[in-house]
């Protein structure tokens, strides 16, 4: 029974904080720490890509209209977020070049560099720095944008440009440093290159789908004989409360993304930080 409620605890943090940016690599390793699991025990490793394939699920289903208009699936049309500023539609809409453009960069830097970040990057120490200074450069984002310092020409998603979610893949690579945040660098990185709160997160969240399952998957391969026998029901039990967890808070987030700032969840990744200082480090 221990062992199935630790599953629940682990899958909740991942639920909770996959899809917001407030580094979930981070959470974990607090976690895992907390519950006493080494860093290098292979079964948690393979059961924290099982909750990450029940988020990945989850954010697929909330995005399951813009999907399959994107595979062209769809013969309804439809625009994430409202009429521009302007009063009218988009003039493009956002599609699969979008999409590559900003997942290629991260994606080959990722397989580059994959030895050196499951090797020195997991280290606790690297994971500190990055959760303040992911913090620092999310706030600083929101500043500018707010101070006027960089205008807002893209309201919803279907308003960017392909120079805009290239420039949105370039700067997601920061997140390879484990503890910086993947949407925390996407939705600040958007900001700053001239996009919406909204737009930046939706673009953030439908990038994370292809983004995950490849790398979940890839991790996947060489550990899926541990999900069996008497460790069925604890990775079974991670996935579902995953799943659960991660649909609502994706869906409550973009219902109220406007009430929840930036700052909010840098102030949230300094006090993990001080966290991971006193119980971790």
């Amino acid at each position: 029974m221990g062992e199935l409620i630790n599953a629940v605890i682990l899958a909740i943090v991942e639920g909770l904080t996959e899809f917001l940016p407030v580094s979930s690599s981070g959470h974990m390793i607090l976690t895992n720490k907390l519950l006493g699991y080494a860093p290098g025990d292979q079964r948690i490793i393979t059961f924290e890509i099982i909750i990450q394939l029940a988020a990945i699920l989850a954010m697929a289903i909330v995005y399951r209209a813009r999907i399959a208009n994107l595979l062209g699936l769809s013969r309804r049309t439809e625009v994430i977020g409202k009429l521009s500023a302007a009063g009218r539609r988009p003039s493009r809409r956002l599609n699969l070049i979008h999409i590559a453009l900003g997942i290629v960069p991260p994606m080959l830097l990722a397989f580059m560099l994959r030895d050196l970040i499951k090797g020195d990057g997991f280290n606790q120490l690297p994971v500190l720095f990055a959760l303040v200074v992911g913090g620092i450069y999310m706030w600083a984002a929101e500043r500018l944008v707010e101070r006027g310092k960089i205008a807002t020409v893209s309201e919803t998603i279907d308003d960017l440009s392909y120079k805009q979610a290239f420039l949105i893949g370039l700067l997601q690579c920061l997140s390879l440093w484990p503890g910086y945040s993947r949407s925390g660098s996407t939705i600040a990185g958007g900001m700053l290159v001239g996009a919406s709160y909204r737009a930046a997160a939706d673009f953030s969240f439908i990038m994370a789908i292809p983004i995950m399952a490849a790398a979940t998957g890839y991790e996947l391969l060489e550990n899926y004989k541990l999900i069996q026998g008497d460790n069925l029901p604890f990775f079974l039990v991670g996935f579902i409360v995953s799943f659960l967890v991660a649909w609502l808070v994706i869906v409550v987030f973009l219902r109220y993304i406007q009430r929840i700032k930036l700052k909010h969840f840098a102030i949230y990744r300094f006090v993990l930080a001080a966290l991971f200082w006193l119980f971790v480090m």
